[in-house]
């Protein structure tokens, strides 16, 4: 019955900050607060969820991580000198902590640095959810983010085994050949179908893997990411990860509540963590240097930044294997959940806004970018398109195909994803990499100059992203956006869009479709000569 409350009192406070503009796991942090001082919810339980959660995390995360991107200096090099600046930055934050308030203090200086290498990391759990949130998981800057986040993850990996207080087994030698299972799991996967089955299939092959390496003395989530890997070449794997996204968001609701369940900080517990999160605006200028320094633009570096602006749920860790080992008082358990829930309302705050603080900040940001862009970055050119189809999924390559028959050589289609791009390029499509949402390509792609700009994206909040966008640089043309469902529609119609609901109108589109074929087979076929009179 605690734990029914509990999910009432987490659907509520989600609800009310989706209704405030917010994502709602800022609702979720509170309600673990809230549950902890009323005693409601069982920690044991919230716990599990928490871990099921983060382990299905680190597996579809894998089915999408594309190898290449972890390869790229961006990546691990910006990852690794963030590392660096952000742990020499903290030590003495924490230092002067542990001085100030006896309740905080250090048994020793590796305790500081132990705890500054914690906070040197960002959430995956949180950048994930709100690049979902906004529909951006295609996106440049998106794929930096995760590829540094996942770095970021194997060096806590490899901190964690080095001060685990025994070695990994010999046995561990043997997952070295979990390749050559490949096979065998893609044939699963596919015999799976499309239900229940393949949902089942990947919470087990994730909860498998977790427990394989957890058998040999290594962290379950490095199992799950790995196996996600193998996992994300095969034709399937789409499918796979947007059947497991919905039971993945669910059980994450644990991890936001379990925060909670460190319970309130004393005032001097308070101040510390309020310090730690003025020290986190840092950090955004620290990867923005970084990125810039590496190559990318204004733009692609500022949004991965401000997606990193935030503690890692891996300083909760290693704070929870230093307070058993001695090194740190209960204390600093609490200090760390707080600021790490400090830090999660802070960076709600600049990302739910991201692409609006960078239309009045572009200019002052591109001072301090390289004038020779990367060659994934470089400008792109609409040439004489006066339609622009912007998402060139299934909806967007319909729609693509329709005007191109009606009108002529005059549509382009772009697509944010630079892989699905040069796909359809090479399918004969007159397509081109873009992020619709990004206002540097709207300026360099004149896209407020086309006659017509039709918005298939992914995600309805993107769709609104892109609209306003559309608004901003005062559109005057034809402005039409999917739909798909009908408070959807009522919102993009009341900002003046045309809108086509995708479910609700789907049915017409398919009777036109069946009756404009068999016009045309019956008009193709032979008349047949009239019978001779008799």
């Amino acid at each position: 019955a605690m734990n029914a409350l509990l999910l009432l009192i987490a659907f509520a406070a989600g609800l009310v900050f989706r209704r405030l503009g917010y994502p709602p796991l800022v609702g979720f942090l509170l309600a673990g607060f809230a549950a902890h001082e009323v005693g409601v919810g069982d920690i044991a339980t919230i716990r599990t969820l928490a871990d099921l959660g983060i382990t299905l995390l680190l597996f579809t995360i894998g089915l999408k991580l594309n190898l290449k991107e972890l390869s790229q200096i961006q990546v691990w090099g910006t990852a690794t000198m963030h590392m660096f600046v952000a742990v020499l930055l903290t030590v003495p934050a924490i230092m002067l902590a542990g001085y100030l308030f006896p309740v905080l203090a250090l048994e020793s200086h590796s305790a500081a640095w132990a705890l500054a290498f914690a906070l040197s990391f960002s959430s995956t759990v949180f950048a994930v959810k709100i690049f979902e949130e906004r529909g951006e998981n295609a996106a440049l800057h998106a794929a930096i983010a995760i590829g540094i986040l996942i770095v970021q993850d194997i060096f806590a990996v490899c901190f964690l085994v080095f001060t685990a207080e025994k070695p990994p087994s010999l046995w561990g030698l043997g997952l070295l050949a979990l390749p050559l299972l490949r096979p065998l799991l893609y044939a699963i996967l596919k015999r799976a179908g499309h239900g229940e089955l393949l949902v089942l299939f990947g919470v087990a092959a994730a909860l498998g893997a977790y427990e394989l390496f957890e058998l040999v003395d290594l962290k379950g989530g490095l199992g799950a990411l790995i196996v996600g890997v193998m996992l994300g070449q095969s034709p399937k794997s789409v499918e796979l990860y947007k059947s497991l996204v919905a039971l993945k968001d669910l059980f994450l609701i644990g991890f936001f509540l379990q925060i909670g369940f460190f319970g309130l900080p004393s005032a001097e517990m308070f101040l510390v963590a309020l310090a730690l999160n003025l020290l986190l605006f840092i950090r955004p200028l620290i990867y923005y240097a970084l990125l810039t320094w590496f190559g990318l633009r204004a733009r692609t570096a500022y949004v991965t930044g401000v997606a990193l602006f935030n503690y890692s749920e891996f300083g909760l860790i290693v704070a929870a294997i230093a307070v058993t080992s001695g090194m740190l008082s209960d204390d600093w358990l609490t200090t760390l959940a707080v600021a790490m829930a400090l830090s999660i309302f802070i960076s709600t705050l600049f990302n739910t806004r991201v692409h609006y603080l960078y239309s009045f900040i572009s200019g002052f940001l591109q001072r301090f970018q390289r004038s020779e862009r990367l060659a994934r970055e470089r400008k792109v050119s609409l040439a004489g398109a006066e339609i622009v189809v912007l998402g060139m999924g299934r909806v967007g390559v319909g729609a693509y195909e329709t005007l191109t028959a009606e009108f002529g050589n005059v549509v382009v289609g772009v697509e944010e994803n630079i892989e699905k791009a040069k796909q359809r390029a090479e399918e004969g499509y007159r397509c081109v990499p873009g992020d619709a949402s990004d206002y540097d390509f709207w300026v360099d792609a004149a896209l407020a100059k086309r006659r017509m700009l039709l918005v298939s994206l992914s995600n309805h909040r993107e769709n609104l992203v892109v609209v306003r966008m559309a608004k901003r640089f005062n559109y005057q043309g034809i402005l039409a956006v999917i739909s798909r469902y009908p408070d959807q529609k009522v919102e993009l119609e009341a900002l003046g869009c045309v809108t086509f609901n995708l479910y609700a109108e789907a049915g017409h589109g398919f009777a036109e479709h069946v009756l404009r074929q068999t016009s045309e087979e019956n008009s193709s076929k032979p008349v047949d000569p009239a019978p001779a009179s008799t």
